[in-house]
């Protein structure tokens, strides 16, 4: 059991270190770069009173 368990964790570092490695590899710049400035991207956040007036 003892064996099953280290060739578990053994993988699972494998994928952890690979999707690591995908994350910050140089093709992904641009996307990475993308998604960073998403939070930005949103429109302001105002919502209209019955009056016609804005309020944030």
């Amino acid at each position: 059991m003892a064996m099953l368990t280290a060739i578990a964790t053994v993988i699972s570092m494998v994928v952890f270190l690979g999707i690591c490695g995908w994350a910050w590899s140089a093709h992904r710049q641009a996307a990475n770069h993308e998604s960073a400035l998403l939070p930005f991207a949103l429109p302001d956040e105002t919502t209209t009173r019955p009056d016609g007036d804005l309020r944030s």
